[in-house]
């Protein structure tokens, strides 16, 4: 039974003696300890869902696991494409964004007479590609900043131990796993190789004084406005907007 502590531990006998608090203690702790005994083992891991009389809530790892929650950040991996290889371009985009800098990516390129006709539209696939997970702060920016798909966290496990830190830098052969992935955007599924269409190219727009200068007694006239088609200077100063022909398009090399 709890009673209100003095004021002053000095003058109040059970206090100075501990003898009661010293078998309230030991009761409470022996009640825990049978009921946890003979109770059976609470399953409901959170404590506001248990309901038995046991408390006891020990997960029995590896026999029990818990499951991990929706969008659990797991392991890296590399997604395959239909033929088994890696949906990676080499685009080195994860590696760049990655805070901790635990990717490291080596390009390659596949020969211009490759057998497969996504090796001939991609180009460029990678022959390195190592993420060390120990250096990985499991932030997910890697799998946000792909262009392809090729790089997810959905493998719902954590990193296993390993005996040394070699064990923890993880190569394509240990990365490449999962079913495989195949998007209708995929360049394979809309193109034959990666040479460049027959069509012209056309833009809707045109560049601001592209070689649209004319002058008028000694002065410039008024640039172009920006607007759809390509603009024709005419003799009496005016810009005329016309719709017909390709739009010659400036490029600009850093």
């Amino acid at each position: 039974m709890a009673y209100n502590a003095s004021q002053d531990p000095r003058t109040d006998i059970r206090e100075r003696t501990y003898l009661p608090e010293l078998l309230r203690g030991l009761a409470i702790t022996t009640r825990h300890f049978i009921r946890n005994l003979f109770g059976t083992r609470e399953t409901q891991t959170p404590f506001e869902e248990r309901t038995g009389t046991s408390l006891v809530t020990t997960v029995q790892y590896p026999e029990e696991k818990i499951p991990y929650p929706p969008g659990y950040r797991g392991l890296h991996r590399l997604v395959p494409r239909d033929d088994g290889k890696p949906r990676c371009v080499a685009c080195y985009m994860c590696a760049t964004i990655c805070p901790a800098q635990c990717i490291y990516i080596e390009a390659g390129e596949y020969p211009v007479d490759a057998a497969d006709q996504s090796s001939r539209v991609i180009e460029k696939y990678p022959t390195q590609f190592v993420i060390d997970e120990l250096r990985c702060i499991v932030c997910g920016l890697c799998v946000e900043a792909c262009p392809k798909d090729a790089i997810r966290m959905d493998t719902y496990t954590h990193t296993p131990p390993e005996y040394n830190r070699q064990g923890f830098v993880y190569d394509i052969p240990k990365l490449l796993k999962g079913p495989a992935v195949s998007h209708p955007s995929d360049p394979w599924n809309k193109r034959s190789d990666s040479r460049q269409p027959a069509h012209a190219h056309k833009e809707a727009h045109t560049r601001v004084g592209e070689g649209h200068e004319h002058h008028d007694h000694g002065h410039p006239a008024h640039a172009p406005a920006l607007t759809t088609g390509h603009a024709e200077p005419v003799p009496n100063g005016r810009t005329v907007i016309s719709n017909d022909g390709p739009v010659p398009v400036t490029k600009f090399l850093k």
